[in-house]
Formats: C-alpha cells, structure tokens, sequence
C-alpha cells in the first residue's frame, strides 16, 4: 500500500512586486496603530520619502529587497509578541513610544532605538520581546 502523500505547496517568490503589494499595507496598519510620521516609517524601512509615497499610494512595480524584506519581517514580529505580551491592542501599540528602563533602551523609548537606523535596532527590539515572551527570535 502506498502512502498517502501530500501535495507539495508552491513556493512563494518573496522578492516579487505581488508579494510587496500584499505586505506593504500591513506595515502600514502598524504603522497607523503606532501613529508613526513619515519619516518614522522611513527609517523603519530605510527608504526615501519618494519610495514610500509610492508604495502607500499602492504604486509597488517591483518586488522588495532584501534589507527591506528583513526590516518588515522584524516589525511584523515586534508587533506580533507585543499582541502576545499586552493583549489589550491599546496597550501593545502605546508600548513602543513609552520610555523604558531595560538595558537595551536606557530609558528611551523601543519606537527610538528601532528609528537608529539600522536593521540591528529592529533585530535587538524583536529579540529582546521575544525573551520577554519565553520564545526564540529565529
């Protein structure tokens, strides 16, 4: 008897202008819910104010790179442990912008050390919510 196999999934092409036009509008739902300026949303992403126009008027005719495709990939994951660690959306969204006096912020807020600039601000904020949560942040 043969056993049952199942059907392999499609390989998804993340670098693709189809994948971007679905996952740029969930960065900018996050971006609503923190209340992030332009230039906030910039610096997360590292582009320029022309890029992200562009891509929040719908206007992606490429696919991401990769430093963008990473940057997103940890925003998407602090915003998901912040839903885990404070499930009162409220709360979870305010968190970012509150001062904060672990280590790893100085009494600053995780919305200033993520706006550093570099894909290694958004990496320490994922995994140090990820420790918070017990879990890893691979």
């Amino acid at each position: 008897m043969k056993p049952h196999s199942q059907p392999k999934p499609t390989p998804v092409d993340v670098h693709s202008a189809d994948t971007a036009t679905k996952v740029l509008p969930v960065f900018f739902r996050i971006c609503e819910a923190w209340d992030l300026s332009s230039s906030e949303q910039q610096t997360l992403l590292g582009v320029g104010k022309s890029t992200l126009a562009l891509w929040r008027a719908g206007k992606v005719k490429a696919g991401l790179d990769r430093t963008v495709l990473e940057r997103l990939s940890y925003v998407f994951g602090i915003y998901s442990a912040l839903q885990i660690l404070l499930p009162i959306p409220e709360r979870a969204d305010a968190w970012v912008r509150r001062a904060n006096s672990a280590p790893l912020f100085g009494g600053t807020s995780a919305l200033q050390r993520m706006l550093g600039g570099q894909v290694a601000d958004l990496l320490a904020v994922h995994a140090y919510l990820n420790a918070q949560r017990g879990g890893d942040f691979a």
